[in-house]
């Protein structure tokens, strides 16, 4: 891309220079590094291309979360104030650069619990549509054709979904439709919430944001972050409760956006393997994003001691990091 060109349309300054190649990748797109006398930009290049329409409320949504104060990277818009461009044939769109590190699921829970609080306290009119990614079962009939399809490709990862499959049914026993909707991010994994150099953390890729039932949010920021530790799991909701939270977790239901989203990935991630594409080149690429569900999973019996947990049954084991 030419960074000259690039500059211009964003209004990012003069003496514009990008990096050599993309700096990160990730499902949806590469980033590339854009240094300018105004400062340094993240230029985000899709590998499938968006109307303004289709990241219009998305949008809109990180624009109140930075105003109102969530650590989250500024976006920046086109001088005619559209989200993308296009530059020598490529869509782009460009955030303020933040230096972060890399993820980390074992991120302080207090300070976690408190950027998803202020997350679910933003304000934001027109909600949109609901997405099944969020809500729905992937089901036994597709996950026995997956485990067959897997077996007789030869994926080495089809025994450990053959005997993840009935626990996976089981938990899609438990989902229930949102209940209290509104505007969320519904991606706050650790890749999404990063720690940064001053010991803060930022919120980055709001691309996938839209309705969701909050507390069913805050189930998968409490399996994300606390996993089987009581202790961190308390300390999380303790902040995202003095923190004003609108939120809470007391019933099975509200791990649906957990058990439905990391079901769609188990589900995609296995559909990548056997066919290969921009978003999974390779696929020891598949092979290692299913990992993530086969290697760790969201049990019945894990997601049942964080709730015992969350609803005041178990003593805490955490202690917060010494300052």
């Amino acid at each position: 891309m030419d960074a000259v060109d690039l500059a211009r349309r964003f209004a990012l300054g003069g003496a514009a220079r990008l990096s050599d190649g993309p700096v990160a990748r990730g499902k949806q797109g590469l980033v590339w590094r854009l240094e300018t006398e105004d400062g340094s930009w993240a230029v985000k290049v899709p590998f499938h291309q968006s109307g303004e329409d289709e990241v219009r409320l998305a949008t809109a949504f990180q624009e109140a979360a930075y105003t109102a104060g969530v650590p989250t990277p500024q976006v920046r818009r086109t001088t005619e104030g559209s989200v993308f461009a296009t530059v020598e044939g490529r869509q782009v769109r460009v955030y303020e650069w933040v230096d972060v590190k890399a993820p980390d699921p074992c991120l302080d829970p207090a300070l976690v619990g408190t950027v998803v609080a202020a997350i679910h306290r933003v304000p934001v009119t027109e909600p949109g549509q609901l997405d099944p990614w969020y809500h729905e079962p992937v089901g036994a009939d597709r996950w026995d054709q997956l485990v067959q399809q897997l077996v007789e490709a030869g994926a080495p990862f089809a025994a450990q979904l053959a005997d993840l499959r009935d626990e996976l049914v089981a938990l899609e026993s438990w989902l229930e439709p949102p209940q209290m909707l509104r505007t969320c991010h519904r991606d706050l994994w650790a890749d999404n919430v990063l720690p940064t150099a001053d010991g803060g953390v930022c919120v980055i890729d709001w691309e996938n944001s839209g309705p969701a039932d909050p507390s069913q949010e805050l189930g998968c920021v409490l399996f994300e972050f606390a996993r089987a530790d009581p202790g961190r799991a308390r300390a999380l909701i303790d902040a995202y409760r003095e923190a004003a939270g609108p939120a809470t977790v007391n019933r099975r239901g509200h791990f649906s956006m957990l058990i439905a989203q990391l079901g769609h990935i188990t589900e995609i991630a296995a559909t990548d393997w056997l066919t290969p594409n921009a978003r999974s080149p390779e696929r020891a690429d598949s092979a290692a994003w299913i990992s993530e569900v086969l290697d760790d999973p969201h049990t019945r019996e894990l997601l049942e001691t964080l709730l015992t947990v969350v609803c005041g049954g178990a003593a805490p084991s955490w202690q917060p990091p010494e300052i």
